[in-house]
């Protein structure tokens, strides 16, 4: 396990949100993990730390999790503020009023905002309409929450992030895509193997292997499961089919029928590899039982990490 180290005390994030890994340096990354590490060590130590005593975070949501309000609700809690959780349903967001109206609005009000919904763009409106602090808890684009927790859990674990090779086996989505430029900022070699129907998005493998470039690592798109998976430090996976794409469960199905992580897969990957999944997961179909279930599996561990890593992005924006 790395050592603890005390956070920057100046603002790390350059600018009032937390939107995509795009906007963040490999120093802010960085930066922002230590502050987690610190964080979560003043929790388990007993440690009293609210420096967000008199905040209030509005959450609103347009798909439902379990994780992400959890984790955003508890961690607000601990640090001395208040979390109101708003549903898409209930805001007049869901009535037709406008974006910009509904930012401008909850600013007189509250001190940040997280949003969990579908379009990318409505985050972006969101931001720029927002005179408080706007978290991406979750866009059809991006997860870079579930990224940080992803970190902080590898760092834990690996001690390090460069050098290190992350596979990431399935659909090409939100996750992958942040994960992806995460790790190009990082140093870190990534894989992806996917049906060619179900790449990430070409602009952003273009930008992420770019960064790779400078940063001395390797962005691999491949159709090979096999190809991507080789000597992986990290064997990562998510549903076929996310939230939103029911109707198309059975065409996924038969798309990533060969894309499954099972124990004959995961011996191409270097012995002493972690499995991490950002959950729920759908044993027997992206991953059998025997591996999200096995000696190798840090999914838990992973998913403990989201309340420590938003903590700090909290603490950071909202302090």
């Amino acid at each position: 396990m790395s050592s603890l180290m005390a956070p920057t005390q100046e603002k790390i994030l350059n600018g009032k949100d937390f939107l995509t890994m795009k906007e963040s340096t490999p120093t802010a990354i960085a930066d922002l993990l230590k502050l987690a590490q610190t964080i979560k060590a003043k929790l388990q130590a007993g440690e009293e730390y609210t420096p967000l005593k008199g905040k209030t975070l509005g959450m609103i949501f347009e798909k439902s999790s379990t994780r992400t309000r959890v984790s955003f609700e508890v961690g607000m809690m601990q640090l001395g503020g208040h979390a109101l959780f708003l549903s898409g349903n209930d805001l007049q967001i869901g009535r037709g009023e406008s974006i910009s109206d509904t930012a401008k609005v909850l600013s007189e009000y509250i001190d940040g905002i997280m949003i969990r919904t579908f379009e990318h763009e409505k985050i972006m409106e969101l931001s720029e309409n927002a005179s408080i602090p706007v978290i991406n808890g979750l866009t059809d684009l991006a997860h870079p929450c579930q990224v940080m927790a992803d970190f902080l859990t590898i760092i834990e674990l690996k001690g390090q992030l460069k050098g290190l090779k992350m596979s990431y086996i399935g659909d090409g989505n939100n996750v992958a895509q942040s994960l992806m430029v995460g790790c190009a900022k990082m140093g870190m070699d990534f894989s992806i193997g996917c049906p060619d129907n179900y790449k990430p998005d070409v602009d952003v493998v273009a930008y992420s292997q770019k960064v790779a470039k400078e940063n001395g690592c390797e962005i691999v798109v491949t159709n090979s499961a096999v190809e991507a998976i080789k000597d992986a430090d990290i064997v990562y996976s998510d549903v076929w089919t996310s939230m939103g794409q029911e109707i198309e469960n059975s065409i996924r199905l038969e798309a990533f029928k060969d894309y499954q992580i099972n124990s004959e897969l995961v011996k191409h990957a270097k012995d002493n590899y972690i499995f991490m999944h950002c959950l729920p997961a759908h044993r027997e179909e992206e991953v059998t039982a025997e591996v999200i279930d096995g000696p190798n599996s840090v999914v838990f561990h992973q998913a403990g990490n989201r309340l420590h890593a938003q903590k700090a992005v909290l603490v950071d924006l909202m302090s």
